[in-house]
């Protein structure tokens, strides 16, 4: 049986704890421990799950029945407690960003692969219905090729994170890092490494909190931008527009997805679940789609015993230096 332990029932632990809520009656895992510093937060998922409660991630780590380890803390420790459950030969899921620098994501994903365990990283975009089907439309080429396409990730200013941590650079990476970095790994997965990329960020006020990236490939340019300065009325949207030969696909978390051709405009039907946040966890998620789909497929490998391919460590990595590339590249 595989057997989880989650550390870290803020904000997106309780996210991760919501969406297994919905996905334990398959049958394939269990989770046994659940840490965290503030034991309501853990008890609140703690009977629905059959659960036992640790109140630190040490605590967890060296008594819990557990071969699983989820982090879901904030990054600047993801590396330590990574690295611990790694070196116990733990199976591992490590939020996204991987980690606060590419040479500590660099050796986690190392050690992962000595240590011949299934880990992952949570890097959802790539499980979210709306950007799996971009990536079928750009594989399959059935409207042409791609011309250009844009992302943007736009959020109110991040006041939900544990003691404000999101809001210390130091301990988040900024808007780059935490925000952004959900845009640059998507385009990684879906386009690879482009020939160059050039980066603005604010000139004024918080450096860190708003970043736009031009990626320049060989037959077309993309641009990401990100930032989370915007005021708590500000509606939270994710979106792309990526322009095609033969049709425009866009999506906006707040209207939806929409296909334009010459000849008509349409809604694609997507086989999504509505999973919608029952538990009004705050943040900016409404919806725990990428989330539910993401841990589905890793607990799906880890009853199969097979690798991640998805969304493995190196991955992680690779968007965490990709990240800190851009930063480089600022005009």
């Amino acid at each position: 049986m595989i057997k989880i332990g989650l550390i870290g029932a803020g904000f997106m632990g309780s996210t991760h704890l919501a969406a297994y809520a919905q996905l334990q009656n398959t049958g394939k895992f269990q989770v046994t421990a659940i840490a965290d510093l503030i034991p309501e937060r853990a008890a609140k998922f703690a009977e629905k799950l059959g659960a036992k409660t640790y109140t630190s991630g040490q605590d967890l780590l060296d008594n819990a029945d557990v071969n699983t380890i989820d982090i879901c803390l904030p990054t600047y420790l993801h590396f330590e407690y990574a690295k611990k459950a790694l070196e116990k030969g733990y199976n591992v899921f490590v939020e996204k960003p991987l980690c606060r620098t590419s040479q500590e994501a660099n050796e986690l994903a190392e050690l992962a692969e000595q240590k011949g365990v299934i880990a992952m990283v949570g890097q959802c975009i790539r499980f979210w219905d709306e950007y799996v089907y971009l990536k079928e439309i750009f594989d399959s080429k059935v409207y042409g090729n791609l011309v250009n396409a844009s992302f943007k990730r736009l959020s109110p200013r991040p006041l939900w994170g544990w003691q404000s941590w999101l809001l210390n650079h130091d301990n988040s990476g900024g808007a780059a890092l935490d925000l952004h970095v959900h845009d640059t790994d998507y385009l990684l997965y879906l386009f690879g490494a482009p020939n160059n990329v050039k980066t603005i960020t604010n000139k004024t006020g918080e450096k860190d909190s708003y970043i736009l990236s031009i990626f320049d490939y060989d037959k077309f340019t993309v641009s990401a931008e990100g930032t989370w300065d915007l005021p708590s009325t500000y509606a939270f949207e994710m979106y792309y527009r990526a322009v095609f030969e033969k049709a425009v696909v866009e999506f906006s978390s707040l209207r939806g997805l929409k296909v334009y051709t010459q000849e008509t405009a349409f809604t694609p039907e997507l086989k999504k679940l509505d999973m919608t946040n029952e538990d009004n966890l705050g943040g900016n998620i409404s919806d725990l789609g990428g989330y539910y789909n993401e841990l589905q497929y890793f607990t799906d490998c880890l009853a199969k015993g097979e690798k991640v391919q998805r969304a493995t460590l190196k991955h992680g990595a690779e968007a965490v230096a990709f990240i800190e590339k851009e930063l480089e590249s600022k005009l």
